[in-house]
This record gives C-alpha cells, structure tokens and sequence, in this order.
C-alpha cells in the first residue's frame, strides 16, 4: 500500500459518494427521506448519507488523534444541511491525505471505539477500511434508490476510471 494509492482510493471515495449524493439530491427531500425498511442499515436515504458522513468525520478525528463520543451525522434532518458540513469534512481529509508520508501509513492508531474500548491498528489498514466501508453503504443506497425511482447510476471503480480517463 502506498501513499498514492490511499490518495487514487480516496479521490474515487469522493467521487463515488458525489455521484450518488446527486442523484439522491434529483429524487428530493420528500423522497429521501422516505423510509423504505428496516432490511437497511439506516431506514432512508438521507439517513444513509449522513452515516457516510459520520464514518468519515469519526475515522478522521482518530487519525489526527482526536475523540468523539458519538458517530456525527443523524443532526442533519436533510440532504440539503449536510452538502456544507460534508464539503467541509473533504477538505479536511484531503488535507490529511496530501500531507502523509509513506511512514505514516504504518503508524500505529490508538483509539476508543463507540462502546469505549481501547483499540489500535496501524493507520494503512484503517485508511482502506473507510473506504470500504461507504462502498457497502452506497449499495444500500443504490438498492434504495432502485426502490424508490430506478437504478441509480454505477459508483464502481470502474467507472470512476473511465470518467477520469476521459478528462482532459
């Protein structure tokens, strides 16, 4: 794992959840926050979206060695009032990103998870595991979409590859 490829991985991150915060977006708020189960990890769209958030603003805060008590995300009721905090939060981890350096990927993490146990890892493995972790809830999301109006456009890194391909 190197350094450049955790910054390619988040770069499709960023893309991926984008792409289908837009879509979301297009469907409405009304829709968005149609509760569509209990089968999801979070009942509604907009739900779903701000645990993606959350994810990444907790991961961030214990990569910089901060600690928060609670996952951040469900304090915004629409997709509207997460856009600005979430722009934010991107800044944030690509600033982060921009300044590791290959040592740092083998660093080891020390944090509390939510239950408050003390846990460590380096941080190369957990800079992989966010990602991962939004690729699952996207699935969600794009289930839920498929539910509600139809398939959502693809979030694979695939095609992620082929829109960056095809920039000048």
């Amino acid at each position: 794992m190197s350094v450049e490829m955790i910054r390619g991985l988040y770069d499709y991150h960023r893309w991926a959840n984008r792409r289908l915060f837009a879509v979301a977006t297009a469907l409405g708020e009304e829709l968005a926050s149609r509760d569509v189960g209990t089968q999801f990890s979070y009942s509604t769209i907009g739900r779903m979206f701000g645990h993606l958030y959350g994810a990444d603003r907790i991961w961030l805060a214990r990569w910089t060695g901060a600690s928060l008590t609670t996952i951040p995300g469900a304090e915004y009721p629409t997709l509207a009032s997460i856009r600005p905090p979430w722009d934010d939060l991107e800044r944030e981890q690509q600033a982060f990103l921009e300044a590791l350096a290959p040592d740092d990927l083998e660093r080891v993490i020390e944090y509390r998870n939510m239950a408050g146990k003390p846990l460590k890892a380096p941080l190369w493995p957990l800079l992989q595991h966010v990602a991962n972790h939004a690729t699952h809830h996207r699935s969600e999301i794009a289930t839920m979409m498929t539910m509600i109006s139809g398939s959502p456009p693809d979030t694979g890194i695939n095609s992620y590859l082929l829109v960056k391909s095809s920039q000048p």
